[in-house]
């Protein structure tokens, strides 16, 4: 079981904190010959697996690296046109890692703020009056859980499926905010948390929800 990221969203669905604490490596790397028995297209600025999954590369896979360096975005480690690059047998053979697509900074904040709006929609489609909008989102590889303040702070933990204590943990985060981020005398309210004992305090907490689940009496 583990504890994936943390995410903290100001009342005007800024993210004002994120944190990656483990990342399952799916990558996969393997040697082709020519013709490239996979369908690569380019999508949001990099080039995904659109046909042909196998041997653990998967559909909406990127390609992360060529010849063992990595490439950017769309463009080798040299500035070559990836898809290019691959289309002309004179580069085979040719090792090729995919994997999962890293999250930039600007998308991480793109999303937080899309959930934040998503979170506002499900409160008002609720039947009941006073409904505290989305609290968790299930899928069949993780969790996402979300707990809002009476001041409107949102806290977000992505998490395995299989993991237990989340509900306490986002307390324990809140707790966390408060002592060490709100008692900051040099942190401003709805600005980005840069706050050393926040950091440490916090990732102390994932680790013990993650060894023992939920928090006890005094924790």
């Amino acid at each position: 079981m583990a504890i994936f990221s943390v995410y903290v969203v100001n009342k005007a669905g800024g993210l004002i904190y994120q944190l990656d604490h483990y990342a399952p490596r799916a990558d996969t790397e393997k040697t082709f010959s020519f013709p490239l028995d996979l369908v690569l297209r380019p999508h949001d600025e990099r080039v995904v697996v659109a046909f042909g999954q196998r041997d653990g590369i998967r559909v909406g896979h990127a390609v992360l690296a060529i010849n063992g360096a990595e490439v950017n975005g769309r463009f080798t480690a040299d500035g070559k046109d990836v898809l290019e690059f691959l289309g002309n047998a004179a580069n085979y053979p040719v090792s090729i890692r995919f994997g999962r697509h890293r999250l930039s900074s600007n998308e991480k904040l793109m999303l937080a703020s899309m959930f934040h709006s998503l979170f506002a929609i499900g409160s008002q489609l609720s039947p009941e009056v006073g409904s505290s909008g989305i609290e968790m989102l299930e899928t069949d590889t993780f969790k996402l859980h979300c707990f809002q303040t009476l001041t409107g702070i949102k806290f977000m933990v992505l998490a395995d499926p299989r993991q237990t204590g989340i509900d306490a943990l986002l307390r324990k985060i809140y707790e966390i905010y408060s002592d060490f981020a709100l008692k900051n005398p040099f942190y401003s309210l709805e600005m980005p948390i840069r706050c050393e004992l926040f950091d440490q305090n916090l990732k102390l907490a994932l680790e013990v929800a993650e060894k023992a689940g939920p928090f006890g009496p005094g924790s």
